[in-house]
């Protein structure tokens, strides 16, 4: 491992591979073609009164071969390995032992899924005065199957990928939700920037369609209920409709890219993050625009990612700071593939990458007048994350020059 550089001669970080599997398709074009058409993958009716994106099928063959493997994974961790197999397929190193070998992974992760049946049952015994001593730890013992204590470990996620994929570098698992995100891309380009790293996989899975996070999230009034409404056009009493997806990507150096032929997407120059106390009105705000200020030059009538959530006062206060940035594009990503927690960051900045690579910002999908139209290829795209409890960061994804 090398000396940490300067910020002179940090080396420069490229977006080499990305893998999408969302609510739209688990394939790139698909995914472009769909945010072009304005389409949206909604469930108003499976959980209602609560609104979901679900995931597109896919076939988790194609990138996880053993039917073994995907029996012992929570759906969250089918979709994220699926994902991070797309990436590194997109990457060109699909199977490379000696690159995988020594390939960094950060990835974003939620808890384990919950087993309802059986926590129905145990609910039901214990109302019902039908729990003897030891019940509890009989029931658990007897009922759930053997990897589900495992997979309540969010570290589970880069373990799956290790074993399917052959990633077999260092490894780490960040929780915090969206927060979460921001720093998997976070401590990626500094180990980079730094020469402790050549290469990273990075990313991140969510599982919308699970009534155990719904009722978790409805304990603080963040669920859209009732009907399906644009990101910007929920209004005071909005809320976030989770989302299925998984976005993983491979960041390198520039000359370990250039050295192996790798085509870049996009580069990655900058990921900042903060976490304002959330106290007075204005603090998300007054945050983003401390984040802005530190990303670096700018150039006018950029475009903005953003993966604001529709949950306030967060979205409100977020709207705030875009209305000072009038010449910026902005794109809400969750108005097409709903909220996808610690997914939204990684998917913000897939997207970006994907915008700058095809020279173009995708349509709108915006009814309130806050996302216009963008004629000219976008060389600069800052990307917003700005969490539904805690938590704001921003990257700056750039053409390569």
């Amino acid at each position: 491992m090398s000396e940490s550089k300067t910020s002179n001669d940090a080396a420069e970080a490229w977006i080499t591979g990305i893998g999408l599997a969302t609510s739209l398709s688990d394939n790139l074009d698909a995914n472009w073609e769909g945010l072009e058409q304005r389409r949206i993958n909604v469930d108003e009716k499976s959980f209602a009164p609560y609104i979901v994106h679900p995931l597109a099928p896919v076939s988790f063959d194609a990138q996880i071969p053993k039917k073994g493997d995907q029996r012992q994974m929570e759906a969250w961790q089918r979709i994220g390995t699926y994902a991070a197999g797309l990436a590194l397929d997109s990457a060109g190193i699909k199977g490379n032992k000696d690159i995988l070998a020594r390939m960094d992974m950060i990835v974003a992760a939620g808890g384990g899924e919950r087993d309802l049946a059986v926590d129905s049952a145990i609910l039901n015994a214990e109302a019902q005065g039908n729990s003897a001593p030891g019940f509890l730890n009989e029931r658990l013992m007897s009922d759930l199957r053997p990897t589900l204590f495992l997979a309540q470990l969010s570290n589970l996620l880069a373990g799956n990928i290790a074993i399917v994929h052959g990633v077999t570098g260092s490894s780490r698992t960040f929780m915090g939700e969206e927060a979460a995100g921001v720093d998997a891309a976070r401590i990626a380009l500094a180990r980079i920037a730094a020469g402790q790293s050549d290469i990273a996989l990075i990313g991140a899975a969510h599982n919308g369609e699970r009534k155990d996070l719904l009722v978790l999230y409805e304990f603080g009034d963040f669920n859209l209920k009732g009907k399906f409404a644009p990101v910007w056009a929920r209004g005071e009493h909005g809320g976030f409709a989770l989302g299925s997806g998984g976005a993983f990507l491979v960041i390198e150096s520039r000359k370990h890219a250039e050295a192996r032929g790798a085509k870049p997407y996009a580069r990655l120059t900058n990921v900042v993050a903060d976490q304002a106390r959330r106290k007075q009105a204005g603090d998300v705000t007054a945050s983003l625009e401390t984040l802005w200020s530190k990303l670096g030059k700018l150039d006018a009538n950029g475009a903005i990612i953003t993966g604001a959530t529709g949950a306030e006062p967060a979205t409100s206060e977020e709207r705030a700071f875009l209305a000072k940035h009038p010449d910026f594009a902005v794109r809400a990503t969750g108005t097409t593939f709903g909220h996808t927690m610690e997914t939204q960051f990684p998917l913000g900045l897939a997207l970006a990458a994907l915008s700058i690579s095809r020279g173009k910002l995708f349509a709108p999908n915006d009814s309130s007048g806050v996302e216009i139209e963008m004629a000219k290829p976008p060389s600069q795209i800052v990307v917003i994350g700005a969490g539904h409890w805690r938590g704001e960061g921003m990257a700056l994804v750039e053409a390569i020059r």
